[in-house]
């Protein structure tokens, strides 16, 4: 048994049933099925994949990045999904540590591919989309091979997703997630929302997160559901399709909101069909979250990392306008400490470092034990997230990983811009803080100290990024101060960094 049997037995019992809805176009659970048996044919006679293998997507939500998805499931491979917004030299790192066997890319992003295909010898570039000199094509799927579409030792144990996530070494590190793991998570997704076969799920977020894949996607489609399939948010086209298109659930972060309630139709339309909005990614201002409620659509808040699937604490809907703010209870299928200091559990109200455990969290870091060991201990993985426990036993995230930017949803760590950083020979000392922003909640800011008689500018510190790190991550500005304040160890203190940037100016960025 796999994950892809889900799309099988739904296609034995609702063959007609819209599994997926894109650009018009209806994908029946039964067609869905048949495109996943012949991707997956195809991969393995057409181009040897077997189990463990690594298979990587660049494109921008498609039913293809689901198709091989459930393929990669039936060939115990593992699924890599890039985020598309990431500069060459990140995906370089990115395909050369998993040792990629398999770049599935579409047209748009063929330019991109070609710069890092030459450091990949081992790798097949194989389009999705389009024909060009050097590149297979993947065939559509009523020609490709209807052979042999599994392969043997293939069960729920067997790793299938393999997501990075930057950490607080400015290298990212790769979560392998099996398919048990997905399959609690859709568990718990299930009494988070409940979600049955009968909702229809609007995904506008990017699937290459595991937000955009399995709070909602993943599960709908064990749920017999019918996922709505946006390539992209575009804020104009999701409040049509929440008007128009009949969803009864979807998942928005709060940059996604902000652009939706910013639209010039939002006072007047009406959300029949909504039943609740799912939120998270950072705090979510008030104010957003009563936009919903005043329209009669709950918000529902869930907490968690790539390393959990993600869903580990949820906030469902009887207690959405109760506990506005709170990030809710633990999920159905997870245990959650909150530790102090000393490693012993915080009581009510005392923040605490948040550690997850359950059958959804990871298997590993891929190819990363000393990371590995530190994370899972004694069953639990340790977030780094901060958070605290009231006294009814709903959960309040107090801040994420404590010095983590969440910038219009996306995570930017900031010791990835200080490698950056600390290759400029002009700058003797270099931190990078999140400034709050009105319109992405905070953007990254550089704080630093010039080498003696060293003469650099701003604009001259902001050029050394690119090509070096995607675009939405670079610093929106450069504070230049005579020191930066350190504690009796000589370490930099952050918060206090991070006080002295909030003083200065706090409206919207272009820049990103």
């Amino acid at each position: 048994m796999d994950l892809s049997a889900w799309i099988e037995k739904h296609a034995d019992f609702t063959p007609e049933k819209p599994a997926l809805i894109y650009q018009g176009e209806e994908i029946s659970y039964a067609d869905f099925a048949r495109r996943i048996h012949h991707r997956a044919a195809e991969l393995k006679t057409r181009f040897g994949i077997g189990r463990g293998d690594r298979v990587t997507y660049l494109g921008l939500n498609s039913p293809e990045f689901l198709v091989l998805f459930f393929a990669c499931a039936r060939l115990g491979a593992l699924f890599l999904p890039l985020n598309w917004r990431l500069a060459a030299a990140e995906h370089a790192f990115i395909l050369r540590d998993a040792q990629v066997r398999m770049l599935v890319c579409e047209a748009e992003f063929q330019t991109h591919a070609q710069t890092v295909r030459a450091s990949l010898p081992e790798c097949d570039f194989v389009a999705a989309d389009f024909d060009a000199d050097g590149w297979d094509r993947l065939r559509d799927p009523d020609s490709a091979e209807t052979g042999a579409s599994r392969n043997p030792h293939v069960d729920l144990m067997t790793p299938l997703l393999l997501v990075y996530t930057s950490g607080t070494t400015g290298y990212p590190k790769g979560a392998v997630l099996t398919q048990e793991a997905i399959q609690w998570n859709a568990f718990n997704s299930l009494h988070m929302h409940d979600m049955t076969s009968r909702d229809r799920i609007l995904t506008v977020l990017p699937m290459f997160h595991v937000g955009g894949l399995n709070i909602q996607t993943t599960p709908a489609l064990y749920a017999g559901a019918t996922v709505i399939l946006h390539r992209k948010f575009d804020p104009a086209a999701a409040l049509q399709a929440l008007e128009q298109d009949g969803p009864s659930l979807t998942v928005l972060v709060p940059a996604t909101i902000s652009a939706l309630v910013g639209q010039p139709g939002w006072p007047d339309v009406s959300l029949p069909d909504l039943r609740a909005m799912t939120t998270g990614s950072s705090s979510v201002p008030h104010t957003m979250i009563e936009a919903f409620h005043k329209k009669n659509v709950p918000v529902l808040q869930v907490y968690g990392a790539t390393e959990t699937c993600p869903i580990a604490i949820y906030l469902r809907a009887d207690d959405a306008e109760a506990h506005i703010g709170s990030t809710g209870k633990p999920a159905l299928h997870c245990d959650i400490r909150i530790t102090a200091e000393d490693g012993k559990d915080a009581g009510s109200g005392v923040p605490g470092e948040i550690l997850v455990r359950g059958p959804n969290v990871m298997f590993e870091y891929w190819g990363n034990a000393t990371a590995t060991t530190a994370a899972l201990q004694d069953g639990w993985f340790h977030t780094g997230d901060i958070g605290y426990r009231d006294g009814e036993g709903y959960y309040y995230i107090n801040d994420r990983k404590k010095d983590v930017i969440i910038s219009g949803g996306e995570n930017i760590y900031p010791a990835e811009l200080e490698l950056v950083l600390s290759e400029i020979e002009e700058i003797a000392e270099a931190v990078v803080v999140g400034r709050r922003d009105a319109q992405w909640g905070h953007v990254p800011v550089a704080v630093a100290v010039k080498g003696k008689g060293q003469k650099i500018d701003a604009a001259d510190v902001l050029d050394r990024f690119n090509g070096r790190i995607a675009r939405f991550k670079h610093p929106k500005d450069v504070v230049f101060v005579d020191s930066l304040p350190v504690n009796a160890m000589g370490k930099v203190q952050k918060f206090a960094v991070r006080e002295l940037i909030d003083k200065t100016s706090s409206g919207p960025s272009n820049a990103i």
